[in-house]
């Protein structure tokens, strides 16, 4: 019996000694922790988590293998453990009164009560306010709202709503409310409203563009397939100098497709039906640009996105559209516009210290599929961030919010 357990003990012994050799020599190896888990030298510049470009080039042209890629490597459960305290510093951001984004105040009774149980918005001038926001709603607090363009519909409204045009110059007893609406970058108010709607928090009313009111009548295709050689969609047709300026110096460096009228490649503004069949809405019928717009940003790994105008809260469609087509934005706009979008969404183009710079890492992540797949884990995971309230305060819901505070108000039984 001890000769056994000698041989026993030499036997681990040379088992153990012939491992190390052959971990030291280079032929065993621990695997390595997640791309994600590495440090990264470029902390700064939109919350890196993958060392991009440390990888040797992959250039991926399909999306859903690079989520399988993203999966295997890093994983749900350690994206929403980075981001687990995201709620709870909003929450304490919210509470410094610095918000970007309105509460609802849900409460039903106290201050602010509803004075009203059925409000009628009757809208007298607009733009682009779709007709089938027209509806009968049934709202929180048991509140109904009526919002239509019709008079016959709204022979008695609480509230006037213009956007086109400016209320009247006086309200007397018994008259509507006043309601006025400007979401363009210079908001401003027309003085002579009882509630003004806009885009930032510190009006009576906040909308935002990230509703889906505005994806009415489009294609809404999401192709898996990424095209590799031609890496940027931008499209755009009111042509701004200082926009035009910026995106000429950046396309330069990348490839391309531009659409629209400004700085067009392609020919015409409806070539991405030529190029995307998959597109066409109807063959019956002559297609507008805008029709396949979500479609068409679908086959490419970016979408440029610049606002007219670069100020706080005026984050627009430009930037919604290309988060819903399934493309990575590369954003100019609103020096808060992570205050309205998830994590790891977007490419902060003013992070970067140069359009070199930003150019260079827009093509180390067009190679690098596992860190690209990182700026889809948000929806891929759950992890929405303050994006879900800015979906609860979109054009969709304008109607109950509205019509909330036209109840609080007293409509036409406010005095005047």
């Amino acid at each position: 019996m001890p000769l056994k357990s000698i041989n026993t003990f030499t036997v681990v012994f040379m088992f153990s000694f012939a491992f190390l050799i052959l971990f030291f020599s280079g032929f065993l190896e621990f695997p390595s922790a997640p791309p994600s888990f590495r440090p990264t030298t470029a902390a700064a510049i939109n919350d890196l988590t993958l060392s991009v470009g440390k990888s040797p080039p992959d250039p991926f042209i399909d999306l859903v293998g690079a989520f399988k890629k993203w999966d295997s490597q890093v994983g749900c459960a350690w994206f929403r453990e980075k981001h687990r305290g995201l709620i709870q510093n909003q929450n304490n951001h919210r509470s410094n009164g610095s918000s970007s984004l309105q509460e609802d105040g849900g409460d039903c009774g106290g201050v602010g009560e509803l004075k009203l149980n059925h409000v009628s918005v009757l809208v007298k001038g607009w733009t682009w306010i779709p007709d089938n926001l027209d509806n009968l709603y049934s709202c929180p607090c048991g509140l109904s709202c009526l919002w239509t363009k019709s008079p016959v519909l709204a022979d008695k409204p609480e509230a006037l709503l213009f956007e086109t045009t400016t209320p009247p110059l006086q309200r007397r007893d018994g008259d509507p409310l006043r309601v006025y609406m400007d979401l363009e970058a210079g908001r401003k108010r027309s003085g002579l409203e009882d509630i003004f709607i806009s885009y930032h928090a510190k009006d009576d009313v906040q909308v935002t563009y990230a509703g889906g009111l505005f994806h009415n009548g489009r294609n809404y295709h999401v192709s898996s397939y990424k095209n590799n050689d031609t890496l940027v969609y931008w499209s755009s047709s009111r042509c701004l100098p200082q926009r035009n300026q910026l995106a000429k110096k950046l396309l330069s460096l990348l490839p391309h497709h531009s659409f629209g009228r400004c700085l067009n490649n392609v020919g015409a503004r409806d070539m991405a039906i030529s190029f995307y069949p998959k597109c066409a809405n109807d063959a019956n019928m002559i297609p507008k640009w805008w029709d396949h717009l979500h479609c068409a940003m679908s086959y490419y790994k970016f979408v440029l996105a610049i606002e007219n105008t670069m100020t706080e809260s005026y984050v627009t469609e430009k930037l919604f559209y290309a988060l819903d087509s399934g493309a990575v934005p590369i954003y100019f706009g609103a020096p808060n516009v992570w205050d309205f979008i998830p994590p790891h969404s977007i490419i902060d183009g003013t992070k970067f210290s140069s359009v070199e710079e930003l150019a260079s890492y827009v093509k180390a992540l067009a190679n690098d599929p596992v860190a690209y797949a990182e700026y889809h884990a948000w929806r891929r995971c759950g992890v929405l961030g303050n994006y879900g309230k800015t979906r609860s305060a979109s054009l969709d819901t304008l109607p109950c919010r509205l019509c909330k505070e036209v109840s609080r108000r007293g409509g036409r039984n406010a005095r005047a």
